[in-house]
């Protein structure tokens, strides 16, 4: 084991899901105005002025509709930083919750920032004269952490920087370059986490402890799936599951959403069994009953010599038994996760899987809907790519039932789904013009039939075989030449 975590703590993520929250159309009122009072009192507490200038400031604030609070200065259009994209779900607030510029309070807090960044100073000048390194580090990780505290993303990634060139600790450059990928995530700077995501595996790979290791595979699957690489994201987050820490990352709560969304939309039916309806780590979270206690106590993940004893939900260890109740909140209570997670209502996410992987496609549907509904328009990860993820599922749903049947009529196939002919006419067909699923729809006859047309495995053996003999015999036949003419350049 490598020494402890350094600078987790700062920036703090549920923020950025604040600001999210109440500038989300989709978002009820009351979570609106439960994000905007967190958001204000972590403003005041933490004296974030540069955040509070970022978001609510009348002319710069991302938090602004176009034109608003600009009516009185003339010259100056509101500014509109990249990262906004991001960070805020609409160019506007979705209502009239909003969070007020409070002119006095900036000041107040920008003070408050300058004398702490004096105090800063001080010791760092006081660390130089009188003490050694360790000190001095000390005080130059206090500024950097300080930036990243307030939400001054330029000046928290340059002072991380700095710290990075003057330590020579493996263990402190790996946190030092996950601080700055949280930064990104906290403004959603895809260039940023993508950059430093690859320099913190190099210096991972260069003798990471096990820790960093299992720490550096939430981050970059948690990166991936901002970028809808849900096949590249999926088995970093599930195998993330049974060694989770990183909380100042997100909760396990979000860490098993989104294992469960990346592993189903991206898994081939074999993995998606063994690693997400199997798993006993998503057992724990998505079963129910006899399921539930069985993955508590470690029956499931103990193999086929575990003790047939040990199955009776009513022999679980007491500790697991009352684990039931809070193992969503695991971590909460340590000094890196700032927030106290919130209960979370698996079901849809536990339908979704279960009825995909059972073919029960009507209450698969359904629980598409409730998914939509409550996760993916819900997270600031997961919103950007709603729309394609709910066209993949409905894909995957419409390829796993076709490949079991040679025809299959319309009207029962749109039975099954619980969606009306036309409507399945038409997504089908977009799958089709995309070369997505290979079929035809014939309606000219009666109500309309579906035919696969199975791809000829051994025809294609065949043709490949073929093309690569070809390619073999042309190189051979140019060796051939080249070598005789070096032959007669010989004689």
């Amino acid at each position: 084991m490598g020494s402890d975590p350094q600078y987790a703590k700062w920036p703090l993520l549920p923020l950025s899901q604040h600001v999210f929250t109440f500038t989300n159309p989709y978002a009820s009122r009351p979570a609106q105005t439960a994000s905007v009072k967190s958001l204000q009192d972590a403003i005041s507490e933490h004296k974030m002025a540069p955040l509070y200038r970022y978001l609510a400031h009348p002319i710069e604030g991302i938090l602004n509709a176009v034109g608003e609070g600009s009516a009185n200065v003339v010259g100056k259009p509101p500014s509109r930083k990249s990262s906004a994209i991001g960070m805020i779900a609409s160019r506007g607030p979705s209502s009239s919750t909003n969070v007020p510029w409070d002119e006095a309070l900036y000041q107040s807090l920008q003070a408050d920032n300058e004398r702490e960044l004096e105090e800063i100073q001080k010791e760092e000048e006081e660390a130089v004269e009188k003490a050694g390194e360790t000190e001095i580090h000390a005080a130059r990780g206090k500024r950097a952490e300080f930036w990243a505290r307030v939400g001054d993303k330029e000046k928290a990634i340059a002072a991380y920087e700095d710290v990075y060139e003057k330590t020579g600790i493996l263990g402190a450059k790996i946190d030092l370059v996950l601080a700055i990928i949280r930064m990104g995530l906290f403004y959603r700077d895809k260039l940023l986490m993508k950059k430093h995501v690859e320099r913190a595996k190099t210096l991972v790979e260069s003798g990471g402890d096990w820790d960093r290791r299992n720490r550096l595979k939430a981050y970059e699957g948690l990166y991936l799936l901002t970028a809808r690489s849900y096949n590249l994201a999926a088995p970093l987050l599930l195998d993330s599951l049974s060694t989770f820490t990183s909380y100042e990352l997100c909760t396990y709560s979000n860490l098993v959403v989104y294992s469960v969304l990346a592993g189903s939309v991206s898994l081939k039916r074999v993995d998606f069994k063994s690693k997400v309806v199997d798993a006993p780590e998503i057992k724990a979270i998505l079963g129910d009953g006899e399921d539930k206690l069985l993955a508590l106590s470690g029956a499931l993940s103990a193999g086929p010599g575990a003790d047939v004893n040990s199955q009776d939900p009513s022999s679980a260890p007491a500790a697991a038994r009352a684990t039931v109740v809070n193992l969503t909140t695991l971590g909460s209570s340590t000094t890196d996760q700032p927030e106290v997670e919130v209960a979370v209502d698996f079901s849809p996410l536990a339908q979704l899987v279960s009825s995909l992987y059972n073919g029960r496609y009507k209450l698969f549907f359904q629980a598409l809907a409730l998914v939509e509904e409550q996760f993916l328009t819900q997270d600031r990860y997961l919103h950007e790519h709603k729309n394609w993820f709910v066209r993949e599922m409905r894909l995957r749903a419409y390829q796993q039932l076709l490949q079991s049947y040679r025809i299959v009529g319309l009207d029962s196939m749109a039975s099954d789904f619980g969606v009306t002919v036309d409507f399945l006419d038409r997504d089908l067909a977009k799958f089709i013009a995309a070369g997505r699923i290979p079929c035809t729809i014939d309606r000219v006859s009666g109500k309309g039939v579906i035919e696969t047309n199975r791809p000829d495995d051994k025809n294609k053996q065949y043709q490949d075989v073929v093309r690569q003999g070809d390619q073999l015999i042309t190189k051979l036949q140019k060796y051939g030449q080249a070598v005789r003419l070096r032959g007669s350049e010989r004689a």
